[in-house]
């Protein structure tokens, strides 16, 4: 199977080599410098915030190990490195041209293979980098949800389904000129930093595959009742929450595209607001059922605030972020119960944190968004919500783009998982998972001086 893709993509890189040979427009930066003396600082600014947001990864990678257990550890470095280094490769072959090449009725990109021809362009390299840690992020949200059971060989499959495939084509709808963002409502649909393009489309992919799989040995007793499965190390689950609020400073603020967009204060507050308001209502929440300081479900709330500020980050006032953090917390703790009690197996939160907070993120758009604000810049049209006056055509904009996304996702990754499983089966036996994913898949325990066989 890996010798026939590897196949595919050399004669698609031949084919597009000798056939594309348009003269590029600017690789070395000398004609869009001369056109805009102002063009680095906005440069700088943009990759600074793109380094940011690929360190998220890192975040991942800790949250995700420290929600899981130990036998684990390594299986879990795995996914999180071959996402993105599969998101490097694919995203730059076939998604950012699926995504951001020219627009074909709305639906597809059809330019910008392999970044060849005219988009050997300083410019086009800089919204690939940019785009590019954007869909390694909604790849890595799904290796939390199907945590601790799913085969590496199906990890690396899907992970080129998402970036090649499902972010790319909802990406270009929103943020590539497609129909999404023409919407007879309001402006459009509008997604400001990727609550949906992002976290809702990683969300419930994860969802699929976590109902594909099945939960996990021991989650739930025999009357079908959830149990917990604690995991290794709280730890490094808020180190991973840390790196992830500070890498969405430059996710947030970075989605301006311009260091001369001051707007980016504003931004940066909304973001800090909307995570303290998570964590807050999401401690509290817990400690009023339980009487006791749930830490996980605090650094949950915390990211819970985070997904749902990241799409109307830029069109809302401080109070707004609070509010809309606040909701986010109650949201994650809600909804853990609730897919709980369900059966499906989440083991670090994740379709809760970014699937349900993504949406709630998209609608809250339609209410809060203050006016002040346009489609990235100061200029007409404003954004502008239900409760300040907008009226209710920019909510059913977000509405039926949050309707799209969850089907889009969760329809494309039921699919992906569920034909990957008729294949060759995507769950570990059930050997390999009571012993822990780390010696049957890749030879090595993440704690060789504390693993033991027989657990």
């Amino acid at each position: 199977m890996f010798k026939k893709l590897a196949l595919i993509l050399a004669v698609f890189a031949i084919t597009v080599g000798t056939s594309c040979l348009a003269f590029a427009q600017d690789p070395s930066g000398a004609e869009t410098l001369a056109q805009n003396p102002n063009s680095p600082v906005d440069y700088v600014w943009v990759l600074v915030c793109g380094f940011l947001v690929f360190f998220m990864q890192a975040g991942f990678a800790m949250v995700e190990a420290g929600f899981c257990r130990a036998k684990n550890a390594t299986n879990l470095m795995a996914k999180n490195t071959i996402d993105f280094t599969l998101a490097s490769l694919i995203f730059m072959a076939f998604g950012f041209a699926f995504m951001m090449g020219n627009d074909y009725n709305g639906i597809i990109g059809t330019s910008g293979w392999f970044l060849h021809g005219d988009n050997y362009d300083v410019g086009r390299y800089l919204m690939f980098f940019w785009q590019l840690v954007f869909a390694g992020t909604a790849a890595t949200i799904v290796s939390g949800a199907v945590a601790e059971r799913l085969k590496f060989k199906a990890y690396f499959l899907y992970s080129i389904l998402v970036t090649a495939l499902i972010y790319p084509l909802y990406g270009h709808w929103v943020w590539g000129g497609g129909w999404l963002s023409k919407l007879p409502f309001g402006v459009g649909h509008v997604d400001f930093a990727g609550s949906g393009v992002v976290h809702t489309i990683g969300g419930f992919v994860g969802l699929a595959g976590a109902i594909v799989l099945g939960p996990r040995f021991g989650k739930f007793d025999k009357n079908r009742k959830p149990k917990a499965i604690p995991g290794h190390s709280i730890t490094l689950a808020a180190l991973g929450t840390f790196i992830l609020w500070f890498g969405w400073f430059g996710f947030n603020p970075g989605s301006t595209f311009s260091a001369h967009q001051l707007r980016i204060a504003v931004i940066a507050v909304n973001t800090n607001l909307a995570a303290a308001a998570g964590a807050a209502v999401a401690l509290l929440l817990v400690f009023m059922k339980t009487k006791k300081w749930d830490v996980g479900m605090m650094l949950n709330g915390c990211l819970a605030g985070l997904v749902a500020i990241t799409a109307p980050c830029a069109w809302v006032e401080a109070w707004a972020a609070v509010v809309i953090g606040a909701i986010a917390g109650a949201l994650v703790v809600v909804g853990v119960y609730f897919w709980e009690n369900r059966g499906i197996d989440d083991p670090v939160g994740a379709v809760s944190v970014h699937g349900i907070n993504g949406v709630w993120g998209l609608i809250s758009v339609g209410l809060f968004a203050d006016g002040t604000y346009g489609l990235g810049s100061t200029s007409e049209p404003f954004v502008k919500g239900l409760f300040y006056g907008g009226g209710s055509g920019q909510l059913i904009a977000q509405l039926i783009g949050a309707a799209v996304c969850v089907s889009w996702a969760f329809i494309l990754g039921f699919a992906g998982f569920k034909l990957m499983d008729k294949m060759f089966g995507i769950r570990v036996s059930p050997h390999e998972e009571l012993k822990g994913l780390d010696i049957p898949e890749h030879g090595t325990p993440a704690y060789p001086n504390f693993y033991t066989y027989s657990n």
